[in-house]
This record gives C-alpha cells, sequence and structure tokens, in this order.
C-alpha cells in the first residue's frame, strides 16, 4: 500500500475461531433487521449477553462497548420522518439569516467602531440544528401550553438576531448595536444571551460554559415540579438545550446527568453541535467525541440519538455490505475528520476512502465535488426534523442528540473547519463575494463593494412568499423565539403574624440564629395563602440546619414517590417523599442546589407563576463554591433566599480549614444582585425576610430581581425581644444602635455584625468598668447595604444627582462620638468596606487567614476578634486620637493575656457543628 495511504482500522478486529458460524449468526440478524427492525434486533442481542452473563461470561473486552453503537446515524435512512416544511422556502431563509448573522458581526469590527468582536463561526455550523427547530418544534408563548424553554449556545447568539431581524422584530439599527449596548442605548444588542442586558429578549443565559446543561435540566425538574404542586400544567411544555461538544468537557455539563435520568425528564432534550473542535483546537484529535459522548449519556441513563451523516450518505451506507465503509468510520479520528473539511473532495477521495480498496469502489463514480458535498448530518434538515420528532416522542428518558457539523460551514475556505474560525470576526471582499454567491443573496458587487466594511443586510419586502411562510410557521407554534416575559400572578404576602415569634426572642432558652430562621420559615411554609409556592432547597444538610421537621408536613420532592420502607418511618420527624413534595433535597451536591434555585427564582418570568426559592446551605460553600452560577443567576434575574448556614470563620468548632467561612459576604458583596445581611438576632432576620419578600414579589420595588443573602449561625445565643421602638430602617439599610452607652465618659463606638454582637456588648461592659469607655455599640446588619449606599452618594454629582450624605456617615454622627472599632467574624475586608465613610478614626479586626480545628474560644482569642481583643482594640484607637495614655494598649493587652490562646473565652460549646 502506499506510503501516504493507511491500512483499513482494525481497532474492532478479533481473529475469528468459526468465520462459518460467524456468517449464519450475521445471517440470522440480518433477518431479524429486515423483518423486525433494528429495535427488535436490539432486544434480541441484550437477551443473548443476558445468557452470557448468566452463564459467568464477559463481553470481549476487545469489542466496544454495548453502550457505544456504530459511527452512523442512530436512525436509519428507512426510518427518516416525512419532512413537512416547504423545503425550498426554508432553504431560501435559511440563507438570508446566515448572511444577516455573519455581517451583523463583521460589520461590528467597522474602524469606526473599534472592533468589538463576536462569532462568526458558531451559527454558520449550527444554522441548520436552530432552524429545523425554529421551523417546526420550538413552540413561543402564544403556544396553548405556555411555550418551550430554549437554552441557546453563546456563541450562536448573532443568528437569533439575524433571525429575529428577518421576522422584523428588531431593525438594522439593532444589529448595527451589536456589542454597544451604551454607545447605541436602546438599540444596542448583548453580546450573548444576557436577560438582564435585553430583558424582553433572552430567557436564560448559556455563556459561561456548563452553566447552560446544568440549569437545563433543573429547568426541566421544575417544570415538573410545578405540576406536581398543582401550581400551573406544564405537561405541554418542552426543555431544549442547545450545548458545544467542548463545552462537555466542563464538570458541570456531565455532573447532573444522572438527575434527569432519576426524574425521568422526558420534557428535556439535549442538542450538541459536534462541530469536533474546541476554541483551539480538536476536542478529540485522536478519538470520537460523539462516541465518547453517547457512551457517557447512555450510561447516564439517557436515551441517546446520533446525527452523524447527511441523506447524501445514505446510499454508499446502503451499498456498504461488508461494513468496509462504517468500519472506517468507526475507526477515523476526530483530528483526520477535522482535517477532510479543510481540503478538499479529491484529498478525501484519497485520504478517507483510498484507506480501503471497498471503499473506495464504492465512491469511484462519484465526480469530486459530489465527495466534497457528502455532508455532515447537522447540515441537513431532513436528519435533524427526525432526530428532533424521535426526541419528542420519547417516554421515561431525557434524550440527548449528537450532532455533526462543520464549524464556520458555507463562509468559505478561509472560515470552514479552521482551527482559528472562533477568533476570526471580519470577512475580505473576496470572502463576502463567494458567500453571497453560495447563498444566492440579491446583491450586487456594486453595493458590496462600497464599503467593505459595511456590507448590506438583507430582509425582502413585505408580501414576500418566503418571508410570509416563515412568518406563519412562528404564528402556528405560538409566536416569537426567544421571548421573556416578566408579568406573573400577584400573590398575597405573608402578615405581621408570621414573624411573630422570631421577634419574641428566645427567653430563658439559647437560639442560634439559624433556628430563628428555621422558625420563621415554618410559619411562611403554613401561611394559607403563598406558603405552597415557597420552595425549601436543602444540599444534605437538613438536621445540621434544623430544617428536618419540615419532612413531616412538607415532605421532599420525588416524582417517583416514596416507595421503601424507611428506617426512621416511626419517628416523629421522619425522612418523607412524595411525588407532591415541597422540599428539593438536592444531596450533596450544591452547583445542583443553585441551578434548582434559578429555576425556582424565576419562574415568575417562565410560567408567569412566582415560586419562591428558599436555598439553605453551609456557608462556606455557596459563594465560594458555586459564585458563578449565582452570577448566571443575577443575569437570569432570579428571586429568592440564599441562606448561609453555619456562617463564620470560628462558630464551626473543630471542624476546620474547609469549613471556616471568613469571606463570603465579601464575596456576595461583589454580585450587584446580592442583597447581603448578617444579622445578630431573630427580630432582625424577621424584618429582613419580610422586607425581602415585598422587595421581591411585592410589586412596588422599582428593582425587584435581586436575590436576599442572609449569614445565619449555628452557635446559641440568648436572643432578645425586639426592643421597643427598634430602628426597623437602620435595620434594613445596614445598621442601628443596639446598646448605647449608659456608662464611662471617653466616647467610642463599637461596630458588629451577626454573631460578633453578644462580644461588643461585652466588651462595652468591660470598657464602661475598666477603662472608664462609653462605647456605644451598633449592630451592623450589612457591611455591603451600607458601602453600595455610600458609594452611591460619593459619586452623586459624576451622575449629575444631589450630592448627600451617606447613611453610614449619617449614624455615626448621631452616636457619641470618638474612634470607630469594627468587627465581625470574617475577615477585615469585609468591615473595610465602610472605612472611607467613617467620619471617625476607624479601626477593624477580624478573622484572616485560614480556619483550623479548635474550640470557638481558642479561634476567636488566636485571630483576635473576641471581646478581650475588641477592648484592646478600641483602646488602641483611643491612644490614637490621644483620649487615653499612649501605653493603655498594652497594659490591657498584657492583662487579658491576649498572646495565649487558652486565655481565650469568647463563645459556648452549645450548637451542632
Amino acid at each position: 500500500m502506499d506510503s501516504g495511504k493507511r491500512s483499513a482500522p482494525t481497532a474492532h478486529a478479533t481473529t475469528d475461531t468459526d468465520p462459518q458460524e460467524t456468517a449464519e449468526w450475521v445471517e440470522s440478524i440480518d433477518g431479524v433487521l429486515s423483518a423486525g427492525g433494528p429495535g427488535r434486533a436490539s432486544e434480541l442481542l441484550a437477551r443473548m449477553r443476558e445468557r452470557i452473563e448468566d452463564a459467568g461470561g464477559e463481553p470481549s473486552p476487545s469489542h466496544p462497548s454495548s453502550i457505544v453503537t456504530d459511527y452512523v446515524n442512530t436512525i436509519p435512512a428507512s426510518a427518516d420522518a416525512r419532512y413537512p416544511g416547504d423545503e425550498a422556502a426554508e432553504r431560501r431563509y435559511r440563507a438570508w439569516i446566515r448572511w444577516n448573522a455573519a455581517v451583523m458581526v463583521h460589520r461590528a469590527q467597522h474602524p469606526s467602531v473599534g472592533g468589538v468582536g463576536g462569532h462568526i463561526a458558531t451559527y454558520a455550523g449550527a444554522a441548520t440544528i436552530y432552524e429545523t427547530g425554529f421551523n417546526h418544534f420550538f413552540r413561543g408563548k402564544n403556544h396553548p401550553g405556555g411555550g418551550d424553554h430554549v437554552f441557546f449556545q453563546g456563541h450562536a447568539s448573532p443568528g437569533m438576531y439575524a433571525r429575529s431581524f428577518v421576522e422584523g422584530r428588531l431593525s438594522e439599527e439593532h444589529l448595527d448595536g451589536f456589542r454597544q449596548e451604551k454607545s447605541r442605548a436602546g438599540h444596542g444588542l448583548p453580546s450573548y444571551p444576557h436577560p438582564r442586558l435585553l430583558p424582553d429578549y433572552w430567557e436564560f443565559p448559556t455563556v459561561s460554559m456548563g452553566i447552560g446543561p446544568m440549569n437545563a435540566i433543573y429547568q426541566a425538574q421544575s417544570n415538573r415540579y410545578l405540576q406536581a404542586r398543582g401550581i400551573t400544567d406544564t405537561s405541554d411544555q418542552h426543555v431544549w438545550a442547545f450545548l458545544g461538544d467542548g463545552e462537555m468537557d466542563e464538570p458541570e455539563s456531565r455532573g447532573m446527568l444522572q438527575l434527569a435520568a432519576n426524574d425521568g425528564l422526558d420534557n428535556l432534550t439535549f442538542v450538541i453541535n459536534c462541530n469536533l473542535q474546541r476554541l483551539d483546537g480538536p476536542v478529540r484529535g485522536n478519538a470520537k467525541i460523539m462516541q465518547e459522548l453517547e457512551g457517557f449519556f447512555r450510561g447516564a441513563g439517557w436515551n441517546v440519538i446520533k446525527v452523524v451523516w447527511g441523506r447524501e450518505w445514505d446510499d454508499l451506507l446502503a451499498r456498504d455490505h461488508d461494513r468496509a465503509l462504517v468500519d472506517l468510520m468507526n475507526g477515523t479520528p476526530d483530528g483526520d475528520f477535522q482535517t477532510y473539511k479543510a481540503e478538499s473532495g479529491a484529498f478525501v477521495r484519497d485520504h478517507f476512502f483510498g484507506r480501503d480498496p471497498r471503499t473506495a469502489k464504492l465512491v469511484e463514480d462519484y465526480s469530486d465535488d459530489q465527495i466534497w458535498n457528502l455532508r455532515r448530518g447537522g447540515h441537513d434538515y431532513r436528519k435533524m426534523f427526525s432526530a428532533y420528532q424521535a426526541a419528542m416522542a420519547h417516554r421515561g428518558q431525557p434524550t440527548v442528540i449528537l450532532v455533526k457539523t462543520v464549524k464556520g460551514y458555507k463562509l468559505g475556505p478561509s472560515f470552514e473547519g479552521r482551527m482559528a474560525s472562533h477568533q476570526m470576526k471580519k470577512m475580505t471582499l473576496q470572502d463576502l463575494s463567494e458567500f453571497r454567491d453560495l447563498l444566492r443573496i440579491p446583491i450586487s458587487d456594486a453595493e458590496l463593494g462600497k464599503d467593505v466594511y459595511r456590507p448590506p443586510y438583507y430582509r425582502p419586502e413585505s408580501g414576500s412568499s418566503e418571508l410570509e411562510y416563515m412568518l406563519e410557521r412562528r404564528r402556528a407554534l405560538g409566536g416569537a423565539v426567544p421571548e421573556r416575559r416578566s408579568k406573573y400572578t400577584q400573590i398575597s404576602l405573608p402578615d405581621a403574624k408570621a414573624y411573630e415569634l422570631a421577634k419574641k426572642g428566645s427567653g430563658a432558652q439559647q437560639a442560634a440564629t439559624t433556628m430563628a430562621f428555621a422558625r420563621i420559615l415554618r410559619e411562611i411554609l403554613r401561611d394559607t395563602n403563598m406558603g405552597h409556592r415557597v420552595v425549601p432547597i436543602i444540599p444534605d444538610e437538613a438536621r445540621t440546619f434544623g430544617m428536618d421537621a419540615y419532612f413531616p408536613t412538607a415532605k421532599i420532592y420525588n416524582p417517583r414517590g416514596h416507595t421503601y420502607m424507611s428506617v426512621d418511618r416511626e419517628l416523629l420527624l421522619a425522612y418523607k417523599e412524595s411525588a407532591t413534595g415541597q422540599i428539593l433535597h438536592v444531596g450533596i451536591n450544591e452547583a445542583g442546589a443553585v441551578a434548582a434555585f434559578t429555576a425556582a427564582g424565576t419562574a415568575y418570568a417562565t410560567h408567569g407563576e412566582p415560586l419562591i426559592p428558599v436555598y439553605v446551605f453551609y456557608s462556606m460553600f455557596g459563594f465560594q463554591r458555586t459564585g458563578d452560577s449565582f452570577w448566571a443567576a443575577a443575569d437570569q434575574m432570579t428571586r429568592g433566599f440564599v441562606v448561609g448556614a453555619t456562617a463564620g470563620r470560628t462558630t464551626l468548632m473543630g471542624e476546620g480549614l474547609q469549613h471556616g467561612d471568613g469571606h463570603s459576604p465579601l464575596l456576595a458583596s461583589t454580585n450587584p444582585a446580592v442583597v447581603s445581611y448578617d444579622a445578630a438576632y431573630g427580630y432582625e432576620l424577621a424584618h429582613i425576610v419580610r422586607a425581602g419578600f415585598e422587595r421581591m414579589y411585592g410589586g412596588e420595588h422599582p428593582d425587584p430581581n435581586v436575590m436576599y443573602y442572609l449569614t445565619v449561625y449555628n452557635e446559641p445565643i440568648s436572643q432578645p425581644a425586639e426592643p421597643e421602638g427598634v430602628d426597623a430602617e437602620g435595620i434594613l439599610r445596614g445598621m442601628h444602635r443596639v446598646a448605647p452607652a449608659t456608662a464611662g465618659t471617653i466616647p467610642a463606638q463599637v461596630l458588629a455584625s451577626g454573631v460578633a454582637v453578644p462580644w461588643a456588648i461585652e466588651a462595652q461592659r468591660m470598657l464602661a468598668e475598666e477603662w472608664d469607655v462609653a462605647a456605644d455599640v451598633w449592630s451592623v446588619t450589612s457591611w455591603s447595604e451600607l458601602r453600595r449606599d455610600a458609594i452611591d452618594a460619593d459619586e452623586a454629582v459624576l451622575y449629575g444627582r444631589e450630592a448627600r450624605e451617606p447613611y453610614v456617615t449619617q449614624k455615626l454622627t448621631e452616636g457619641t462620638g470618638g474612634p470607630v472599632v469594627a468587627v465581625s467574624d470574617y475577615m477585615r475586608a469585609v468591615q473595610d468596606q465602610i472605612a472611607p465613610f467613617v467620619p471617625q478614626r476607624f479601626l477593624s479586626l477580624g478573622a484572616d487567614g485560614f480556619g483550623f480545628s479548635d474550640t470557638r474560644a481558642a479561634a476567636r482569642r488566636f485571630f483576635r476578634i473576641d471581646v478581650e481583643s475588641i477592648v484592646v482594640r478600641t483602646l488602641e484607637a483611643l491612644a490614637l486620637d490621644g483620649a487615653v495614655s499612649a501605653d493603655v494598649p498594652a497594659r490591657a493587652a498584657e492583662q487579658y493575656r491576649l498572646q495565649d490562646v487558652t486565655a481565650g473565652r469568647t463563645g459556648n460549646a452549645g450548637g451542632d457543628a
């Protein structure tokens, strides 16, 4: 054989000990295929495998796994569905959309714009995938069933904009506003699907790789949950997620597949665009990503449909009686397939078909052009239609459709199949001319040549038969897609009685703020007007958080119900599952919990029926572990409560480094849609939770699209009753005075949050009795809200507003005066957020560094945030101001043995870790 050619693949070849018997078996299977089809043949093979396993045998490791099929279409040509559309009309306007999508990105690189980027190649390769859906499957909001939920691949957004332009939803001015949202205000288009930036258009943010697949799964689950809970009928809604093969390397992309299979989410279809290349190179150069994904999804319990080849291959495969072509397909790695599409028909003849004399003979009568036009399946709308229809008809499992495409398809040799196509934003005049000719766009050379940066868009005049057909298809399917609506059923919020218990305090007992919150939530769940809309989300820590009390009444959602005998069935707080359960118990799965939170917290928009998610988690495993998902939740305008339980660096006795949370409020402060609170007492939580409901779901706040992040602790303390005349406004805006100074003559102010407030109050007593210091104590419920208000005030003149004093400045001038010391169970940077806006000297204390295992008292002494450390730090501030002698702080530190970790006494031993 020539050195330039390879022998036929032998990856699956074995020595046949009895070829005659093998031939008879193959003949028998051929008979079954002819009479009963592939399904019946698969049934027989499954039974045979069972018999072999019963006899103690195993499948030979030299054969491919039974969960991976040949590298051909799952649906054979004989079973392809009849295509119901007007193929000629669809082909014409698909060309218009392809043209406009590419031109939009190209025009955005005009020198006058500055080159804002964009992606041409992704949509070019996926146009048929999307258009088959738009023309025949994606149901809009006006559909009687409520409409589908479509997660578009982020880099394909130009295609969606281009279609909307042809439909008349967007103008030419909009397309020219691509990636220029502020400079072309009113007509700017965001780069990717960003609901917050285009709130009437995009529903789901997807361009943060891996979050789209995960959120789509939980959206499908949420749809079923709404149905099971009797809130709305979602039985005729489908969730579509369009993904990339490179994206499937993200752990989040694959990590939730078992949920979809376990829940039997046949209302969900993944469509994976397998163009075989990442941004920089092949996804699997030496292997086959479609085969890998087929095995992965089928092993996870999904229905798998492969669309590998277009109809042009059907005749070749039908004549491939000895499987030479199939074996060649099976053995050719993706890296080679990519090379073929960047070359020519002659190259494919020599380097693919020419590797085996039998396959070479199959195409001996084909011209090089015919070979070049052997399309991949993702560019054949008939093959795509058959796959979509099969997915919609399948029951009991989610479906994944693996679609083979060429990145940059039809963009010409400079783009098509090239590794650099993802980074290519501009086209030469020759590229544009060839692209126009290929698509048959009626634009003249003169128009094209006027300005190479401004090739014209194309949309036909109203009345065009193709355009009318296109619009009729969308009307028949329920209107425009994508579209987001935010009108929803108004709900009655809990009245004041739901918060009374929390405001009464804990009396003679002690209670952690975690328990105080659990009691508030219990009362809200009991509310007859809206309690059924609350969605508690717990990642396998309900008993730690005191929320196991909800199990017997609210029950845990499981679409399969509770069919086993529970080990704790006789206990009062037995673990109970139900097909109509209210609690989403996601297991040890923080990423999945945020996805569930997002789906529930956007039901007001996706379904017009509000759900109020309450996601309670181990605080360290929230914003640190899943911050990207919370950012996407903010983009999707999710509303709900996020509760970081077991909060703080030192409250978790004995837990250690990875559990000691000293920075979550700081991480949360970076998300503009998160309203963060670090409450000390149950009555503060009551005001905050009530205000959160009113802001998010009361219908009157100008910015309801926020998430409330509440930190709660597991350390029991004496919960005071709400004081008469409490400063409710201060609680909500970020600080209120909980203990005015009553003794001492030297003024100072101590600011504390969360579990540190009782330490500050004890320090106040010591300062007065031992050092004649009169210190006001403030409970800072939100350092970040104080900072946001202060920044808004600080920037007022820059933004043309009237200058004003920050709230934190205003409040501190109302106090006794003197320097300010700020402390919490978090790193100093949390407290330091307000430092520039404090009019007095400002010093802080914080738990900087890694956590460790020890008692609360020892940990707090180590970090110098305990009672005695607050006293010394206050004296230090006073000494710097000249209010006390310079040697006083050092004397106090020695007196309190600050260098001795064993001398710490702040905190108790109660509470679960």
